[in-house]
């Protein structure tokens, strides 16, 4: 919460309204109250960005019970929860723009990665889904699919198995991992009105991983 809250308090530095509200995203209370408080604050919801996402990583015949069900949790019923009540407030206007993140892994395998590459496998379903239920209520729902990022995950990953950072960098042709900063375009195109035909897309920003 102390980053959010410092995020927030940058973002007002630069002249723009910013709220940081705490909630699990796994929470279905938590998840609409967070909703709601945005709504009241801000008038509406234009926009939602699904970006929480958490992973364990081992062999699938080891996969523990609860780390499967940690996992899922946050990356599938969480993406479910904020985009059920940020539709809700996007139907009452009759438009918005929902993002949500899923992952290389929702459309190639990652070994030790079951339960990630599940979960990200269903954002990219309901994705799908749920931009065609939306479609003709105004409601785009899209998704970008990112490659490798430097971000704490990553790092996490690497210093439990840093031969796992050289195998993945061998998939892109880039030749290099993504910089935090570079999901952003494709996250601010499909919010925007430069993707107003865009819906129930996967955006892939991966270095030319998938396409290798």
């Amino acid at each position: 919460m102390e980053a959010v809250q410092e995020l927030a308090e940058e973002l007002a530095d630069f002249g723009y309204r910013a709220l940081a509200v705490k909630a699990d995203v796994t929470n279905a209370e938590e998840a609409r109250a967070a909703v709601e408080i945005a709504a009241k604050e801000f008038g509406g919801v234009d926009v939602l960005v699904n970006c929480a996402g958490i992973t364990r990583r081992m062999p699938l015949e080891e996969f523990d019970e609860n780390a499967w069900d940690i996992v899922l949790g946050v990356n599938l019923k969480g993406t479910f929860l904020f985009t059920k009540y940020a539709a809700v407030e996007m139907l009452k206007k009759g438009n918005g723009s929902i993002v949500n993140f899923g992952s290389l892994g929702s459309v190639v395998a990652i070994p030790l990665s079951a339960a990630y590459c599940s979960s990200k496998g269903g954002v990219a379903m309901f994705t799908k889904t749920a931009a065609c239920e939306w479609a003709k209520r105004g409601i785009r729902v899209n998704a970008v699919l990112p490659g490798t990022f430097e971000t704490p995950l990553l790092k996490q990953c690497i210093d439990e198995n840093p031969a796992y950072g050289e195998d993945m960098l061998k998939r892109f042709p880039i030749g290099r991992f993504a910089k935090p900063e570079e999901i952003v375009g494709a996250c601010i195109f499909l919010s925007s009105d430069a993707s107003t035909y865009v819906t129930g897309h996967l955006l892939a920003v991966d270095g030319g991983c998938t396409a290798y």
